[in-house]
């Protein structure tokens, strides 16, 4: 999933490093989540929002996330 982490973080001359401690995850953690290589979960989302005061869908891209099936119902 794209983010605009990397992006924020440079903007705010956050290092990988600070980010990790702020939010207690490891650095590779942050390098994955920026690299697409991991998608973070709903909980760690959230941190990175309220770290950077943004809402979820400003730092993650869902447009590749696929819509409800409604015609299941």
């Amino acid at each position: 999933m794209k983010t605009k982490i990397r992006e924020l973080r440079k903007e705010r001359r956050i290092s990988q490093e600070e980010l990790a401690k702020a939010l207690r995850v490891t650095r590779h953690t942050i390098t994955s989540i920026e690299n697409e290589k991991y998608t973070a979960s709903l909980p760690l989302a959230y941190k990175i929002s309220r770290f950077f005061g943004l809402p979820i869908e400003d730092i993650f891209d869902f447009s590749d996330v696929e819509d409800i099936d409604y015609d299941i119902f």
